[in-house]
This record gives C-alpha cells, structure tokens and sequence, in this order.
C-alpha cells in the first residue's frame, strides 16, 4: 500500500469487508503501528511524534460509536461545559443536523441522555445517536479527520445532508472517509480501492468509472439497486 495525500483534500477509502480499510484508518492515527514500511506526517515519521499531541491532529468518527451518560454538550464537547463553550456545542450538532431533535428535548443541550443514572434522561434513536457523535468532530479543532462507516444508521436523505454539511464544515482540512455507500465517494478528491489488504485502484469518480475495475464494477452493482 502506497499513497500520498495533500492537505486539504477529501479521500474516500472502499472495498469489501475485510479489505483493509479500517486497519488502515488505525495504522493513520497509531492505534497500531505498522510492521514494515513507515507512515510520514508533513515529511516525518509519525512514530517520531509525540502520541498524544500527534492523535491531537486527528478528529475521527467510528461506526462503533458510544453515548454516554452525560449532557447532549458534553457528550459532544467530552468535558464539562459553560457559558464559554456551549454555543461550540450548538453549532456542532446543527452541522451534524440533529440540532431539530436537540431543540425538542426538555432541556435542550443539558438534556442528559440515557437512562442509566436519570430516570428522566433522553433516549434517542440509532440515527440521532450517531449524529451526536458525528457533531463531536465538527466540534474540534483538527487538521485531519477519519470517519470510518460515519453514516451506517442513517438514512439516504440525513446521509446526504451530513455529507453535505461534512464538505462544508471541513474546507481546507484533510478528510479520509471509509464507506460502502459508494454514492458518497463521487463527491471526494480521490478515491482508493482496497481488496485482500492491497491497494488495487486509486483515482476519481470518473477516471475509475473509465478504468471499468473493481470500483467500477461495486458502483454498478449498488446503482442498480435503486
């Protein structure tokens, strides 16, 4: 596997279950590290980095996500909030376009969720509960963001949208983004496509459609089912 990615750009990351797509967005952000060959940030090997301060750089977004048993803000924010960071919450959530439901909760961004220490606490549903999650991105201050499977519980018209506000909310950040919707991949720079753990393909939307591969092939195949 071999590629270069330049600030500012948009990635989609595709292929087959248990192509390599996910390890990859780990080997990025040091959760493993590589056995052989290396991995450069700006020119630098990122074992070079301080741990910490490197997964700084990074907002992600995981298909296993999890709710806590906190305020809406502070389940975006991850630490307590106040009057000087609560409004960076409120953003987050409508960039994530679940604010509507937020406004509708008896307290609103302080509304806690679950149920687990109040009985009175907000349950919501799987969508509403991954776009929170999601407004956590849009709430940091990152240079690069990974989403893996960022839309699974969502539907076609909220995936439009996120994508929509993503494109929007993340100008002149690196976005690398894994999914098996390929209908979100048309609107990134590049596309990489994966099988058996090897880098098959690389290039846009259409250069890909042209080339008639893999990519072209899966494409086809979901298209054809709408």
């Amino acid at each position: 596997v071999s590629f270069k990615i330049n600030k500012g750009e948009t990635f989609a990351v595709v292929g087959h279950n248990g192509a390599g797509k996910t390890t990859l967005s780990k080997l990025m952000m040091r959760l493993y590290d590589v056995d052989e060959g290396e991995i450069l940030y700006n020119g630098i090997n990122i074992k070079e980095y301080d741990l910490l301060k490197y997964r700084e750089k990074f907002a992600s977004v995981f298909q296993d996500y999890r709710i806590f048993a906190m305020t809406v803000a502070e389940n975006v924010l991850i630490e307590e909030t106040d009057e000087s960071n609560i409004e960076r919450a409120t953003q987050a959530l409508r960039q994530s376009g679940v604010y509507s439901k937020i406004e509708t909760l008896p307290q609103k961004e302080n509304t806690i969720l679950t149920r687990e220490f109040d009985e009175e606490g907000a349950l919501l549903s799987g969508g509403e509960s991954q776009k929170v999650t999601i407004a956590r991105m849009f709430a940091k201050r990152f240079d690069v963001a990974i989403l893996d499977e960022p839309s699974s519980a969502l539907d076609p018209v909220a995936e439009s949208k996120m994508y929509d506000n993503l494109m929007e909310g993340t100008k002149n950040k690196t976005v690398i983004y894994i999914s098996h919707r390929l209908s979100s991949a048309t609107r990134s720079d590049n596309i990489l496509v994966f099988s058996g753990g090897r880098l098959v393909e690389s290039g846009t939307h259409d250069e890909l459609m042209t080339l008639g591969g893999e990519y072209c092939t899966m494409f086809t195949l979901q298209a054809s089912g709408y």
